[in-house]
């Protein structure tokens, strides 16, 4: 059993990284099926899930009692990444064994709270307008922090209202370009960026010694800048804009990604109808 798991883990398909995740949870498992006397051979799915019920049970004595179900879910896939490797995949279907995740809804600022950052953001020089054209560009076209500063200065498209963005995967999409987002990337472009630039910098937003921007400098200026989509996605169904359209402007691969947006607009609405309809 221990060869296994070491030729597993020697395996050139995994990264350093996941190489030492997997290990602690690789060896854990293996300790589980010494004390029952038990072999690699002898696993098949109701072994799996006589142990991801032990893992999500409680564990008196012990902090936590209780391990978080993307906890249970990350060891699972180590255990399934690694029975894969030594028995094969035939032997390891994918029944749902996982415990379901609480469904976290996103954490969306509302509009006061947006234009208390953006204008906080307003300062002299080109630095401070950059800042501005950057958040109200992020919110505006609801955009990864990555896909933010990855953006050329041909992906902006002032005549046809449109950006250009490369997202994950190399998946590509068009978002359009808000009135007031463009008005301060024209600003940006033309009183600032000339300032900032020294080379041949293709970058459309640059940094005080000319170079691309990384996502730091974006988590500097907004703490959870990843709120800002949130923001962008609720504030867009708030107004009636339906998934499949949302879903597309974000740039996710499927809808069940966005569909956690319906639960936040589902709370609004409760709270619309409680304080409206006469029998709520």
């Amino acid at each position: 059993m221990d060869a296994a798991a070491e030729r597993f883990l020697a395996s050139p398909a995994l990264s350093a990284a996941t190489r030492k995740a997997y290990r602690v949870d690789v060896e854990e498992f293996c300790g589980w099926l010494r004390r029952r006397g038990m072999k690699l051979d002898d696993v098949d799915v109701g072994v799996l899930a006589a142990y991801v019920s032990e893992l999500a049970a409680s564990r008196p004595g012990r902090t936590p009692r209780r391990l978080a179900s993307t906890t249970v879910s990350r060891k699972l896939a180590a255990v399934r990444a690694f029975l894969r490797f030594t028995l094969g995949r035939a032997r390891v279907p994918d029944a749902p064994l996982a415990p379901r995740r609480r469904r976290r809804l996103p954490d969306a600022p509302k509009e006061p709270e947006i234009a208390g950052v953006l204008e906080a953001l307003e300062a002299e020089g080109p630095l401070g307008l950059r800042n501005r054209a950057l958040i109200e560009l992020v919110y505006s076209a609801g955009l990864r922090s990555r896909e933010a500063v990855d953006l050329d200065l041909g992906d902006v498209d002032f005549d046809q209202e449109g950006v250009h963005v490369r997202g994950k995967g190399g998946k590509e999409r068009v978002v359009p370009l808000g009135e007031e987002a463009a008005h301060w990337v024209a600003r940006y472009l033309r009183e600032a960026r000339p300032q900032l630039a020294v080379g041949a910098e293709d970058a459309l937003f640059l940094s005080a010694r000319g170079r691309r921007l990384d996502t730091s400098t974006l988590r500097r200026l907004v703490p959870h800048p990843h709120r800002l989509r949130h923001a962008f996605a609720t504030h867009l169904l708030e107004g009636g804009a339906d998934l499949r359209t949302i879903q597309e402007l974000l740039g996710h691969s499927s809808l069940s990604t966005t569909q956690v947006y319906s639960h936040v607009d589902a709370r609004r609405l409760r709270k619309v109808y409680d304080a409206a309809h006469p029998r709520s």
